[in-house]
């Protein structure tokens, strides 16, 4: 059986490399030539663990092939990016979709099963994929089957999610999901359920959509104490005792290719109803603006030292930077005037500096992003690079012994104007 994956990027890589490895004869299409130069080397354009492994078998058994164009094949995959639209409602963009859809109309069969893995907006697979199939000819769950079967996939563990976790498998017609459970079924450990198109969709939707309310539930909490000179990790951790209430840790936004952009679609389809969505996304969107006005009360809005700041990717031990809050702290501070040298050392960016370099004579360490490697930062060499070693760590991350350190739990001494040590600092481990 031959599979063509439209789309490889991190999703629709891994999804071809999965199938590669289960014994299909997989196309993956891509519109950018140096992806498929690489792809059809044995390499790979993205980090994501053990990836490039399974790429270099796939290539080597000839079981994976890269091109720039679709062509035959039994069943096809489109894993394409769904952007929000530039409108009022930051609705879904379905350009890249629909593209992909008029693609392989040219090569469709009676027989063949499209299945649609971006994610999308409510019934986008029943009214606007459907009619594009079948304007060609075709009655859609007779010749051609056609489902959504979105991702459940986490950055840094995909290769293993998408085998064992729970798959949702949306068909427009029980045929059609019937015929995506097949093929999933070929690699999916977990449980298979089979469900109609716009059901799946909204399911999507929703679970990233759920993260995104209860984050949104934590940082305003962080704003409100702040405000009222509480210290909100302390609220945190004593409301976390109760058996039932797990509020999140707050920090700097939410980025990603999935929570600050699917909530959205859900908006945009019925922006009336949705309210605690928007509200949702209003205050995860407002965190940057938060951290930079808090990063200006820790430094008494002194300029006169450049700012070390650590990390730019979206979230930990990840190299993905897609619509991450880091990037938008970091553009803030420097229209402000602020000089910032940028450390990450998941992140390819030739801007970007060794942890030294950031350090050496800076006035402050701004901490955005939880990386792994940043536990393992020492107290002396602040103290030794730094023009004054003190921190602000908006993650919870840093453990140093000596260092003057600002975090959500008593950045309210700040705003109420104390600093040093009036502010009774934290001096060791940051509270999580």
């Amino acid at each position: 059986m031959k599979i063509e994956v439209i789309g490889l990027g991190y999703v629709g890589l891994s999804t071809a490399a999965v199938f590669a490895d289960s014994g299909f004869d997989v196309i993956g299409v891509d519109r950018n030539a140096g992806v498929v130069e690489t792809i059809n080397a044995g390499a790979v354009h993205i980090v994501e663990p053990d990836l490039e492994h399974i790429v270099q078998k796939a290539v080597r058994e000839k079981k994976l092939i890269a091109k720039t164009l679709p062509s035959e094949a039994d069943a096809f995959v489109i894993a394409v990016p769904t952007p929000n639209s530039d409108d009022v409602y930051m609705s879904c963009d379905l350009t890249h979709v629909l593209t992909a859809t008029e693609a392989i109309l040219h090569h469709l069969r009676k027989g063949n099963l499209v299945v649609i893995e971006s994610t999308i907006a409510p019934r986008t697979v029943e009214d606007r994929i459907k009619p594009v199939i079948e304007r060609k000819g075709f009655t859609v769950g007779k010749d051609v089957f056609l489902a959504h079967c979105p991702e459940r996939a986490f950055p840094g563990q995909i290769l293993h999610e998408l085998v064992y976790n729970n798959r949702v498998i949306g068909g427009v017609t029980p045929a059609c999901a019937d015929k995506a459970a097949e093929l999933y079924g070929a690699f999916v450990k977990g449980e298979i359920i089979k469900t109609d198109s716009k059901t799946a969709e909204m399911c999507k939707l929703m679970e990233n959509t759920f993260r995104d309310v209860n984050i949104a539930l934590s940082n305003e909490l962080a704003k409100i104490c702040c405000k009222l000179g509480i210290d909100v990790l302390d609220v945190i951790r004593l409301a976390n005792k109760h058996p039932r209430v797990n509020i999140h840790t707050p920090g700097p936004g939410v980025g990603g290719h999935c929570l600050a952009v699917d909530p959205y679609f859900i908006y945009a389809t019925v922006p009336d109803t949705a309210k605690m969505i928007k509200l949702a996304r209003d205050v995860n969107e407002s965190m940057p603006d938060f951290v930079v006005e808090s990063t200006q009360r820790v430094l008494c809005k002194d300029r006169t030292r450049p700012i070390a700041v650590f990390g730019a990717a979206y979230k930990p031990d990840v190299d993905d930077t897609r619509e991450s809050p880091a990037l938008k702290i970091i553009e803030k501070l420097n229209t402000l005037g602020y000089e910032t040298r940028v450390h990450d050392p998941y992140v390819l960016n030739e801007a970007y500096v060794s942890a030294e370099n950031a350090l050496r004579g800076a006035g402050l360490l701004l901490c955005l992003v939880g990386h792994s490697d940043f536990r393992r930062l020492d107290g002396g060499m602040l103290r030794e690079l730094m023009a004054r070693p003190l921190v602000f760590d908006v993650t919870g991350t840093l453990a140093l012994e000596g260092v003057e350190i600002v975090n959500y739990g008593n950045l309210h001494r700040y705003v109420k104007g104390k600093k040093g040590a009036q502010a009774g600092l934290v001096r060791t481990r940051s509270r999580t």
